[in-house]
C-alpha cells in the first residue's frame, strides 16, 4: 500500500494532502487532518495554508504532542498555530489535545491526560483522512519511540490517544496510538536526508517492533504515500 513520490517538495506534498481534504469535503461535507510537529514540517505547513481550501470545513488536530505548556518552546500545538492556522488556513477547527497540565508527571497523571485528549477530540471526524508522519532516525513515527515505557501498549491498543515516555527526547507524549494511525483514510509520510532513507529502505523491508515505523509501512489496510527529498 506504499506509493513513493520523489522529488519531494513542501509545495508538492501539501497539494497532495489539499487534494486528500478536498476530496473528503467533497464525500462528507468535513475533513480531518492530524499533523507532525517538530521543526522539519515547517515549509509544509507554510505551503499548505496557501491552499485554496474551504478550511472551515477542516478539523485540525496533532498527531502526538510533548506534555508541555502551550507558551513553552517545544509546544507543538504552539507550532501549529504559528505555522499552519494563518491567512486561509485561521478558518480551521483546531483540536487541542489538553490546556492545563500539572507540576509533575506520573502513569497516574499520564492517564488522566489521555482521557481528558481523547474528550477533548471526540468531535473529530473519524477516521482521520490525512495524517501526516515523520521519522526519526531511530525509526519512530508520532510518539511511538521503541523501547520506551507506553510504547508497547500504544502499538498494542485499539484505543486512539497513548502516552508515551521517550529516553532519547525530552518530554512526556501524548500521541496517536498505532491502531488510530492505521484507521486513517491515508497517511502521509515525508522523508529527507540519506540517514533517514537508508532507515526507511529498512524498515520497509518488513515490521519489526524495534522499527516503530515498519508497522505503519508493512500492512495493507492503509494507503501510505511516501515523499522522499
Amino acid at each position: 500500500m506504499i506509493t513513493e513520490h520523489t522529488p519531494a517538495t513542501p509545495v508538492a506534498i501539501a497539494a497532495h494532502v489539499a487534494d486528500s481534504l478536498r476530496a473528503a469535503i467533497a464525500a462528507r461535507g468535513q475533513a480531518s487532518l492530524a499533523v507532525s510537529g517538530g521543526k522539519s514540517p515547517i515549509p509544509l505547513f507554510e505551503a499548505l495554508r496557501e491552499q485554496d481550501l474551504d478550511w472551515a470545513k477542516v478539523s485540525v488536530v496533532l498527531v502526538d504532542e510533548r506534555v508541555v505548556p502551550r507558551d513553552h518552546a517545544d509546544s507543538n500545538t504552539a507550532l501549529v498555530a504559528r505555522h499552519l492556522l494563518q491567512g486561509r488556513a485561521a478558518a480551521a477547527r483546531f483540536l487541542l489535545f489538553f490546556r492545563e497540565l500539572a507540576p509533575t508527571f506520573n502513569a497516574e497523571v499520564l492517564d488522566a491526560l489521555v482521557r481528558d485528549a481523547d474528550e477533548r477530540i471526540a468531535t473529530l471526524p473519524w477516521p482521520l483522512d490525512v495524517a501526516v508522519l515523520g521519522m526519526g532516525e531511530d525509526a519512530h513515527t508520532a510518539s511511538l519511540f521503541p523501547g520506551v515505557p507506553g510504547y508497547a501498549r500504544a502499538i498494542a491498543t485499539d484505543q486512539r490517544l497513548a502516552w508515551v515516555v521517550p529516553d532519547t527526547a525530552p518530554h512526556a507524549r501524548i500521541s496517536f496510538t498505532l491502531s488510530a494511525l492505521l484507521a486513517a483514510r491515508e497517511l502521509v509520510l515525508s522523508i529527507a536526508g540519506e540517514s533517514k532513507l537508508a532507515v526507511y529502505r529498512r524498515a520497509a523491508e518488513k515490521a519489526d517492533a524495534s522499527l516503530p515505523i515498519s508497522l505503519v509501512l508493512n500492512q495493507s489496510s492503509t494507503p501510505v504515500s511516501v515523499w522522499i527529498a
